[in-house]
């Protein structure tokens, strides 16, 4: 063995081992993961329900089929002790994706910590706390962008003092690539959310204990197939974060300016065609995000390979967490150093990263930061984002079982129960009755001294953490939680990203805007095509890239966003004369929803056709059709081209347009 072949003494320690999970109640999920952590996860990760995120209680209006369905439905410090039973928070390193009711989550935790004896100040773990990107890309925001990041500054400082471990917030990049991001805009978006963020807390702490707070700043990211392209720009994240932590804030210690970062890896390029190839795509895909050591992540989730079809059965988590362990504990990636540091390919392309980034960093800037920017990062995502669809409908962009190599065997993976776990609907009608028992058995007046107190500290300015926890051991529940600050601080609605006005971008849609004419000189108007997501579902990507080539296509688009009730849409279609309404739901609520809107159209007499896009199996497809639905895509739908025909056929009043 030679001296260049010999591996390190001391071998690196691997990444956090982590499975993002959660689903129908606190008891279900606890026993989730209890199970993963004995298969040996070293980390937790909580995915919570729609309802929790948007800041409902489970029995809300808006909440009716959400429940449990894309995660765990807390909805009060019952709920948070039971997801926790028997799991010592002392020893856990908890990660929770939770952004506009963070401060009440974590608030949640905290008190469970406390029942259970822990010492707070020992906590380790991380609440992502990012409302940029859920205005960008998720959609799960409450208040407007001023307030919210006071209360992410809230978290933030509280930390800081009371629970020093812990990670008050994670820069989240993951959405930004999911909703078409390049690696140049996702740098540029999630670095200037973080500018935003610090620059809002500098004031807050003595400057000398500044460094620490920047210390504690974390990233969620996300890894792409292209991973030699994924893992430059690790290594861009890495010297442009050391490079404003040192600039632009004087950050001298380099612990402090230390890029720290958990992933989750790319769920976007996961595909419902030939779904065990999502197999190859994610191990390829960690490889970004844990080969180079310079830029090796700090804690690591995968998908399964199957959540382009639905929610993952606890094997198909195993499948993915075994493929970290496989790479961690018995490879020798651990034993060297960077393998990548000199490689002058790698280091030209780290350089051009950085310099698109520094570009559009400095771009955001002169708008007044990224609060300021948020409606043209908007428009920038969704136009990134129509460009990556319409490469792979040309072909230009392979992706294999898609668009090419489409011939393929039956998948024996799939099994009798069509491969995915289903939430049972009685979960629902379950966990509002714990929620009204919850009611009834806390001290009514304790609630309200608690409530009076948190509206208050809210009003004034002050830090709502201290009071965020006192109103969890009150027993005051998420819903009453995010009504103050709704009551306080006002709603908000962001921005589509999809304008209405005359589209120039026409390349290849010549036949369709002449097949749109057509109808709607039989009409007599402009074909009215009605975009609208039903329920909480904040992942608009689809929805936006319809609304976007309806109007390309020249049809005269109504689309308002995102969190709309079944009865605003059938409002919105009365208003709008709209000829055509596009449904789109993907968070599993698409059979209560869908019928709640086809029940509503038939009762004020409308007869206008509607076509339903989301994660949905076939037997799905079946009922939604049953209930009167025109037409139901999934995500194997690909070709947009073919969905315009398809409004232009369904809007004709004599259906030959199409033909």
């Amino acid at each position: 063995m030679t001296q260049t072949d010999r591996p390190q003494a001391a071998k690196d320690r691997p990444w956090l081992i982590r499975t993002y999970a959660g689903h129908s109640t606190a008891k279900a999920s606890n026993a989730l993961y209890r199970g993963n952590l004995a298969k040996g996860q070293t980390g937790l990760s909580v995915a919570f329900d729609l309802p929790t995120q948007t800041g409902y209680d489970s029995d809300h209006v808006l909440a009716r089929g959400e429940v449990g369905k894309v995660g765990v439905p807390i909805s009060h410090l019952g709920d948070m002790r039971t997801l926790f039973d028997d799991i010592p928070l002392e020893q856990m390193n908890t990660s929770m994706t939770i952004n506009a009711t963070a401060p009440w989550l974590l608030s949640l935790y905290i008190a469970v910590a406390e029942e259970q004896g822990a010492d707070v100040s020992k906590l380790q773990g991380t609440v992502q706390n990012d409302l940029m990107k859920e205005y960008l890309s998720r959609g799960t925001y409450i208040c407007p962008p001023k307030p919210s990041l006071g209360m992410i500054a809230d978290v933030a400082e509280y930390c800081y003092k009371e629970v020093p471990k812990w990670n008050p917030m994670n820069v989240c990049s993951y959405h930004l690539q999911e909703a078409g991001a390049t690696p140049e805009q996702e740098l540029a978006f999630a670095l200037a959310t973080a500018i935003s963020v610090l620059d809002e807390l500098r004031p807050r702490v003595p400057a000398e204990d500044f460094p620490v707070l920047v210390g504690r700043i974390s990233f969620f990211v996300n890894a792409g197939i292209r991973f030699v392209t994924e893992m430059c720009k690790m290594r861009a994240f890495v010297d442009l974060w050391d490079e404003i932590c040192m600039e632009r804030y004087g950050v001298e210690d380099p612990k402090m300016r230390r890029f720290r970062y958990g992933v989750q890896v790319n769920s976007l390029g996961l595909t419902e065609q030939q779904p065990e190839n999502n197999v190859y795509r994610i191990l390829i895909e960690m490889l970004a995000v844990t080969l180079s050591k310079k830029a090796r992540a700090r804690a690591v989730q995968l998908p399964a390979w199957n959540e382009a079809l639905g929610l993952p059965r606890p094997w198909d988590q195993q499948w993915s967490m075994r493929m970290q362990q496989i790479m961690a504990f018995e490879t020798d990636l651990l034993e060297y150093g960077d393998l990548f540091d000199g490689n002058p390919v790698v280091d030209s392309k780290v350089e051009e990263l950085k310099e698109g980034a520094r570009a559009e960093l400095a771009n955001l800037e002169a708008m007044g930061g990224a609060i300021a920017a948020i409606d043209y990062m908007k428009g920038r995502l969704v136009e990134s984002n129509a460009d990556r669809v319409n490469a792979i409908e040309r072909g230009e962009t392979v992706v294999v079982g898609v668009n090419k190599y489409t011939a393929s065997e039956p998948s024996p993976l799939m099994g009798e129960d069509g491969g995915i776990m289903v939430v049972d609907p009685a979960v629902e009608q379950d966990q509002i009755a714990r929620l009204e028992d919850w009611r009834v058995q806390r001290d009514g007046e304790a609630v309200k001294a608690a409530l009076a107190d948190l509206r208050a500290a809210a009003a004034d300015g002050k830090n709502v953490m201290p009071a965020s926890i006192a109103a969890a051991k009150a027993g005051v529940t998420t819903g009453e939680w995010a009504g103050v600050m709704r009551a306080v601080h006002g709603e908000y609605r962001g921005p589509t990203g999809v304008s209405g006005a005359v589209s120039n971008k026409t390349e290849g849609l010549d036949d369709i805007r002449e097949a749109v004419d057509l109808v709607s000189d039989k009409l007599g108007r402009r074909l009215k095509f009605l975009v609208g997501k039903p329920g909480l579902d904040g992942h608009s990507n689809g929805a936006e890239q319809i609304a976007f080539r309806a109007r390309d296509c020249g049809m005269d688009i109504a689309y308002e966003g995102i969190r709309l009730t079944p009865s605003e849409i059938i409002e919105a279609a009365k208003a709008d004369g709209a000829h055509v309404i596009g449904l789109s739901i993907l968070s599993g609520s698409h059979v209560p929803l869908i019928r709640e809107v086809m029940d509503r159209l038939r009762a004020e007499g409308l007869d206008v056709p509607v076509m339903v896009g989301g994660i949905i199996p076939d037997e799905d497809r079946a009922t939604l059709l049953s209930y009167g639905v025109a037409r139901v895509y999934t995500p194997k739908d690909f070709e947009l081209n073919r969905i315009m025909m398809d409004i232009v056929a369904l809007a004709d009043p004599e259906p030959i347009a199409a033909e």
